[in-house]
């Protein structure tokens, strides 16, 4: 697995950049959303002071070679509308596990497709993954939809009601 400095990648309507600490609000937004949070099962955040130590976090994780989480924007407003991330990363298996979320009012627009898509070109060519996983829970229709849209193909379930989701290099 190659980690190279991190890398801005674009699509046709969207940027995809570094997670900065002035993201601290939309992360706060995203992160205390009840519906997203229903979706991936996660404690919802109370504070801003959250959203910083979350940044932290991932900063440095990213430093740390442990994940690479890009901030999804629209080209035309650089706020924050959602992430994408390759996390549970196992490098003696070339393997990670993806993982994305979306305010709910970009919901449905094809947004997520179109970075998962990006995302999965640079983590197999860039990345040198040979497989990338995903774990959506059950109940999560439109994220399992997206997942097979994308190629990928169920391969298991978790004893706690999530799917097992694996998509293999070309």
């Amino acid at each position: 697995m190659n980690f190279p400095p991190f890398t801005n990648l674009t699509t046709e309507r969207l940027i995809l950049r570094e997670l900065r600490l002035t993201d601290a609000h939309e992360i706060f937004l995203l992160r205390s959303n009840e519906r997203v949070n229903e979706l991936i099962d996660r404690v919802t955040a109370t504070s801003i002071d959250e959203a910083h130590q979350f940044i932290n976090m991932i900063i440095s994780n990213q430093l740390n070679n442990e994940s690479f989480m890009w901030v999804i924007t629209l080209k035309d407003e650089p706020k924050l509308i959602g992430t994408i991330v390759y996390w549970n990363i196992i490098k003696e298996k070339d393997q990670a596990e993806i993982g994305y979320e979306l305010l709910p009012q970009f919901h449905s627009k094809g947004i997520m497709q179109e970075a998962l898509l990006k995302v999965i070109d640079f983590g197999f060519k860039t990345l040198g993954l040979k497989t990338i996983l995903a774990e959506p829970k059950a109940n999560n229709q439109p994220s399992v939809k997206l997942l097979e849209k994308c190629g990928f193909v169920k391969t298991g379930e978790t004893e706690d009601s999530y799917l097992v989701y694996e998509l293999d290099s070309f």
